[in-house]
C-alpha cells in the first residue's frame, strides 16, 4: 500500500497540478485529500475540475464548510462564492468530516473540530508543538495508529508513546498566513514550494516522505494582487507573510 496525502490547496490549480504530476511517477495506489480545497482568491474551478478528474478521496475543512453559506461580508469567500454553482456546493455539502480505512484515519484539522490544530499550541508568542499528552487526548477513541491532519499548513510528522503516528502533510498551495482571531500569528512554511506527503509500508514499517515540489507561481502571484491580496501574493513567493 502506498498513498499520497494532500490537502490545503485553497485554489491553486498551478501548485495542484504540479504535485498531482509529482504523484504521477511515484505508483501510488490511492490520493486522499485533507480539505479546504477551493476557498482563496485564486482559481477555485479550475482546481475542482482537477480534483473531480482524478481518483482522489476528500474530507471536508473549515473552509470548505464556509463556502455553503450563501454570502459572506469577507471579499475573498464571496469572490470563491460567485463562481459557486449547485454543482460545487453539492460536492462541497457532501464532502465527509472523516474519512477512515483499515490502516489510516484523515481529517482536516482534529477528529471533533475542523478549526482546531492538533499538532500546534497557538500563542499571542509563538506556534509551537503540543505537549504528547495532550495530543493523545485528541486521538484517543481513533483506532488506527496512522492518523492525518491538515489545517497548520506546516509539514509535520508526530510520533506517540501508543505507536501512534500524526502527520501533516502541509499544504499544496499556501505555504504562509496570518490570523488576527483570537489574537495575531502567523503561520510559515519558509518556502514557496507545494507540499505533501507519501506513506508507504515496506518490511512492516511505515515510510513517511514529506515531500516539497517547486512549480510557478507567476500566475497564482499575478492573480492574488489582482484580487487585492498582497499577503497572498507574498506567501505564494516566499513562504513567509
Amino acid at each position: 500500500m502506498k498513498i499520497a496525502v494532500i490537502s490545503d490547496i485553497h485554489g491553486n490549480k498551478d501548485a495542484l497540478k504540479a504535485v498531482l504530476e509529482d504523484i504521477k511517477y511515484k505508483s501510488i495506489d490511492k490520493i486522499y485529500n485533507l480539505g479546504d480545497t477551493l476557498y482563496g482568491p485564486l482559481f477555485p474551478l479550475e482546481t475542482y475540475e482537477m480534483i473531480k478528474s482524478t481518483d482522489i478521496k476528500s474530507v471536508s475543512g473549515n473552509c470548505d464548510r464556509i463556502l455553503l453559506q450563501s454570502s459572506s461580508e469577507n471579499p475573498t469567500v464571496q469572490y470563491v462564492l460567485d463562481m459557486l454553482t449547485e454543482e460545487h456546493k453539492s460536492w462541497l455539502m457532501n464532502l465527509p468530516f472523516s474519512i477512515q480505512t483499515d490502516d489510516f484515519y484523515f481529517c482536516h484539522a482534529s477528529p471533533e473540530n475542523d478549526e482546531l490544530y492538533m499538532l500546534n499550541e497557538i500563542t499571542p508568542n509563538a506556534v509551537t508543538l503540543k505537549q504528547t499528552e495532550e495530543i493523545m487526548k485528541l486521538v484517543k477513541d481513533i483506532p488506527q495508529n496512522i492518523i492525518f491532519c491538515g489545517h497548520s499548513h506546516l509539514p509535520t510528522t508526530v510520533y506517540l508513546p501508543n505507536n501512534k503516528i500524526i502527520i501533516n502533510p502541509g499544504s499544496v498551495g499556501l505555504p504562509a498566513y496570518e490570523e488576527v482571531e483570537p489574537f495575531y500569528y502567523k503561520i510559515e512554511s519558509g518556502s514557496p514550494f507545494a507540499n505533501y506527503t507519501v506513506v508507504e509500508k515496506r518490511n512492516g514499517e511505515w515510510i513517511i516522505e514529506q515531500l516539497s515540489i517547486p512549480y510557478d507561481t507567476t500566475e497564482v502571484i499575478k492573480q492574488s494582487e489582482a484580487q487585492t491580496r498582497s499577503d497572498w501574493a507574498r506567501a505564494l513567493k516566499c513562504g513567509r507573510v
